[in-house]
């Protein structure tokens, strides 16, 4: 497979956006030299991008297999292939933003934790008592959504990947976004009716 891929970066070399579009072409046919070449042409175009964004390295591991993915999931449908460097990067930036997002993501305080917690962290008894009525509130709000949405939530709020929660929902990862906005939104109309 090696010297597979040497021919073939050899013959594309000189070709410039005809040989990107060329690999593109046989990734998309299913070629495995073609999707070694992108991975050998733009794997550490991806990678300094999550080291733009001074992601941890298990999180820049997680925006490279996401962005692979991605372009797995729409090859076939680039209208520029020649193009595909550019659309990586956008993707992979995109990937890393979500990310961030996620990491900043309010995590609920589970009934396990006690005033005692949050009395802990010098808030005064009044600010604690209304972050613990807020966060049951909340968990109330969740029960009154759908089992399935109550589950999409609780993988959200653990922060794992979209790939894991669509393998463990049996989702498309496309749907989760959305599912996603549809369940806050209904969240906010059972907070704001409580």
């Amino acid at each position: 497979m090696g010297l597979v891929l040497t021919e073939m970066s050899s013959a594309l070399a000189g070709t410039g956006t005809v040989g990107v579009a060329e690999a593109v072409r046989r990734a998309a046919a299913g070629d495995a030299t073609g999707w070694d070449w992108l991975m050998d042409q733009y794997g550490r175009l991806i990678w300094s991008i999550t080291r733009d964004f001074k992601l941890v390295e298990s999180d820049a591991s997680d925006v490279v297999q996401t962005t692979w993915l991605r372009l797995v999931e729409h090859i076939d449908r680039l209208e520029h292939p020649e193009r595909v460097g550019a659309w990586l990067a956008t993707t992979a930036r995109n990937e890393c933003l979500r990310n961030i997002a996620t990491r900043r993501r309010l995590v609920l305080v589970g009934e396990e934790y006690g005033l005692e917690l949050i009395a802990g962290h010098d808030q005064p008894v009044d600010e604690a008592l209304l972050a613990a009525e807020r966060a049951s509130t909340v968990r109330e709000a969740l029960k009154a959504l759908p089992n399935h949405w109550q589950r999409l939530m609780e993988l959200l709020m653990a922060e794992q990947p979209y790939a894991v929660i669509a393998d463990r929902l049996s989702l498309p990862v496309g749907s989760i976004g959305p599912t996603r906005g549809r369940c806050l939104d209904r969240l906010r109309v059972l907070l704001e009716a409580s």
